[in-house]
C-alpha cells in the first residue's frame, strides 16, 4: 500500500495486470502501460502498489513513468488531443492549428479545459506525415487540418459528448 499522503486509486482494478506480469522479469513498462489504460494516467499510489508488486522502489517506477513521454502524470480530459509538431506538419502550418484549438478551448500544450472536456499535447511525430498538418484524438486521426477545420472537429466531439 502507499506510504504517500496522495490518491486512493481503486488498486483491484490493476488484480489481473500484476497477478499476469509482476513475476515476469523486465515487464515494468507494460505494466505501466495497463496501469494507465486503466487509470486515464498513472497515479502517486497506483505507481507504489507497482514497486511492491514487483519488488523495486517506488523512485525506479517514477524513473521509468517520468522518462517515456508516453506516459502521464496528470489526469487528462475525457478527449486527449496529440497535435503533431513534426516537421511536415510544422511546415504545413501546425502552428496555426495550435494557436485556433489554445485560443478556442483556453488552454496551452499539456492544459485540460475547466470542464474535463479536452486536453491538448503538442508531439513530436505521430507518423501520418502525408496527412500533415495532423492530430490525433483518442485514437482517431484527423489530417490536412486548417484551423476551421480543427475547431469544427472539436465541437462536433463537445455535441458528441452532452449527447
Amino acid at each position: 500500500m502507499c506510504k504517500c499522503n496522495c490518491e486512493n486509486s481503486d488498486l483491484t482494478l490493476l488484480e489481473d495486470v500484476l497477478n499476469k506480469y509482476a513475476s515476469v522479469k523486465g515487464s515494468l513498462i507494460t505494466i505501466l502501460q495497463k496501469a494507465q489504460d486503466i487509470y486515464g494516467y498513472l497515479p502517486v499510489d497506483v505507481m507504489y502498489h507497482i514497486a511492491a508488486a514487483v519488488g523495486t522502489t517506488p523512485a525506479e517506477v517514477m524513473g521509468v513513468a517520468t522518462f517515456y513521454t508516453q506516459f502521464r502524470l496528470q489526469p487528462v480530459g475525457k478527449y486527449l488531443i496529440m497535435l503533431c509538431q513534426g516537421t511536415a506538419c510544422h511546415v504545413d502550418g501546425s502552428e496555426r492549428i495550435e494557436t485556433a484549438i489554445c485560443e478556442h478551448l483556453g488552454i496551452k500544450d499539456g492544459e485540460t479545459t475547466q470542464d474535463g472536456l479536452f486536453t491538448l499535447k503538442n508531439v513530436a511525430c505521430l507518423g501520418c506525415c502525408s496527412l500533415s498538418p495532423v492530430m490525433m484524438i483518442n485514437g482517431e486521426t484527423y489530417g490536412s487540418l486548417t484551423p476551421d477545420k480543427a475547431i469544427s472537429v472539436l465541437e462536433e466531439l463537445r455535441k458528441e459528448s452532452t449527447e
